[in-house]
């Protein structure tokens, strides 16, 4: 801690460090300072270098530092755990992009480490804090579907050139580790451990191709949550269809942020930041206790991933829980490892 603030240092200066995390850790600088970012090959790049941030190609400069609390790392899924590992063995706290790691020992042995060394670790869970996500635990909350029995969640593209473009199986860029993990601790992290989970994970190019699809289903007690991705949706399904006693919410829409980060339309000095507009708000079908017919829009909560970043400064200076708990993290390692065992 320097000044009351949490001092953070990422390792990794790509697309995820500069898109998903900066943008929100900058837009609190009451809390948060960045420090420095490690780049093993420094050299200019697609991203402009931030005022008062050092960049440096000497790991052990960030992981000697007393001043930083903790280390973000953010280089490709297949080096999550050996940085990690060094981050936590150096006595630093860590936060690790999603996919967590590549299997289930490897997440297990980050746990263990944390604890023999005293400090945190957890898996960078944004998409809690997604619009539509949080809207739809509004609408479940109100009451007015009745007994909720299906939600169906869907993150879909038309990338077709993607799968195309790989002939050989490759897990680090399997479909279900590179994109389940986010809608995989929605599940988790809102309706707790299922029950079962049932998996059809599909290669819809032939075997020995990437993995390209997947169909989960977690079931509750009278509750199924269904989990669907492709990348040949040539029309993406809604993003959140939920299905009451009384009542259905659709919501067709996304939430907003990334698209708004792809244009560089970024938190900081933008109020409407990745807010949704009347025509991208969800639609809630019930009957009330008259038995009368409403149809009626909902408006959509704010998203905004500044609120991970809100929580590790209440973990790490307050001693807060962990917003995203061990349990959490190995129920959905678990559960990813099963979902892929077959593909090859």
């Amino acid at each position: 801690m320097l000044d009351g603030k949490l001092v953070i240092a990422h390792i990794g200066n790509g697309k995820s460090t500069n898109r998903y995390h900066l943008p929100y850790s900058l837009n609190r600088p009451e809390k948060i300072k960045i420090k420095a970012i490690y780049q093993r090959t420094l050299r200019p790049g697609a991203w402009a270098e931030i005022p008062g941030v050092e960049y440096t190609d000497n790991l052990d400069k960030i992981l000697n530092d007393p001043e930083i609390d903790v280390v973000v790392v953010n280089t490709p899924s297949q080096a999550h755990y050996s940085m990690a590992k060094k981050v936590l063995e150096a006595g630093k706290n860590c936060v690790v992009e999603k996919p967590f790691a590549t299997n289930v020992e490897d997440a297990a042995d980050l746990f263990k480490t944390a604890k023999e060394k005293g400090v945190t670790v957890q898996c960078y869970q944004n998409r809690r804090f997604d619009s539509d996500f949080l809207t739809v635990q509004k609408v479940i909350e109100s009451g007015k579907l009745g007994k909720v029995f299906e939600v169906c969640m869907h993150y879909d593209y038309y990338r077709a050139g993607t799968p195309e473009s790989e002939t050989t199986y490759n897990r680090d860029h399997a479909f279900i580790y590179t994109h389940a993990c986010h809608t995989v601790d929605q599940v988790i992290s809102y309706f707790g451990k299922p029950q079962e989970v049932r998996y059809d994970v599909r290669q819809l190019l032939g075997k020995g191709r990437m993995n390209d699809y997947f169909d989960l289903d977690f079931f509750y007690d009278g509750l199924k949550v269904t989990v669907q991705s492709s990348y040949f949706r040539a029309k993406i399904r809604p993003s959140f269809e939920v299905y009451g006693t009384r009542g259905t919410f659709i919501k067709a829409e996304q939430d907003r942020q990334e698209a708004d980060l792809k244009k560089f339309y970024l938190p900081a000095g933008h109020a409407d930041f990745g807010i949704d507009t009347p025509e991208y708000y969800g639609t809630i079908y019930y009957y009330d206790d008259e038995g009368n017919y409403h149809e009626e829009k909902v408006k959509s909560e704010v998203g905004d991933y500044a609120r991970f970043y809100d929580a590790l400064y209440e973990t790490i200076i307050n001693g807060a829980p962990q917003l995203v708990t061990e349990e959490e993290t190995m129920e959905q390692m678990k559960i990813l490892a099963e979902a892929g065992k077959d593909l090859a």
